[in-house]
């Protein structure tokens, strides 16, 4: 006899229909030839949108980063809230928008000119910034805070790129064959 269905007191529910469902939704019932496996995968989520990549992600959050530092710079050195915050609102775009186009095509460039790419970009910012500086550096000298930047950016992305080839979305940057095989001559009979 199913206690569920004469509206037994001590079965936990009411007995309404309504509430039988409830309880019993997504119960394994082994009598039904429901498994573990097969809830496992009904119940995992199926996620409808596409994820953003790790790279781009990162990029964006570097750019609001970016955005932030430069409204706090400029907001200290005395700009008012709101050009402050216009400033730090076009920092972010421009540079957000340089980012996410420069790791859109980093898998189609070499690595020397990608290491060039990422350099650029990091020495601009920081020569940018370095004109924000209140001290109401020169042109000559943002320049040079920012040739200098780029310089330190190129050596560490060249370094990080060419120690670790293998995580390249192009594979293996110019492989070379090996050396035995250059020198494998071609076996005679004598």
């Amino acid at each position: 006899m199913d206690q569920h269905a004469h509206g037994d007191p001590h079965a936990g529910g009411d007995g309404l229909p309504e509430a039988r469902a409830a309880r019993s939704h997504g119960t394994i019932e082994p009598e039904h030839g429901a498994t573990l496996s097969g809830l496992a995968e009904r119940s995992a989520p199926e996620t409808t949108g596409r994820r953003v990549p790790t790279p781009v992600a990162l990029a964006v959050i570097a750019a609001i980063c970016f955005g932030c530092y430069t409204i706090w710079m400029d907001h200290t050195n005395g700009a008012k809230g709101g050009q402050a915050a216009l400033l730090g609102l076009i920092a972010a775009v421009v540079t957000g928008i340089l980012g996410v186009t420069l790791v859109h095509f980093q898998s189609t460039m070499i690595t020397e000119t990608r290491a060039l790419a990422y350099g650029a970009l990091f020495g601009a910012s920081m020569g940018w910034l370095y004109s924000l500086g209140g001290s109401t550096p020169s042109v000559l000298k943002s320049t040079g805070w920012g040739l200098v930047m780029f310089a330190v950016m190129f050596v560490v992305s060249l370094y990080i790129f060419r120690t670790h080839r293998e995580r390249e979305p192009h594979g293996l940057h110019r492989p070379h064959p090996p050396h035995a095989s250059r020198l494998h001559l071609p076996h005679t009979a004598h």
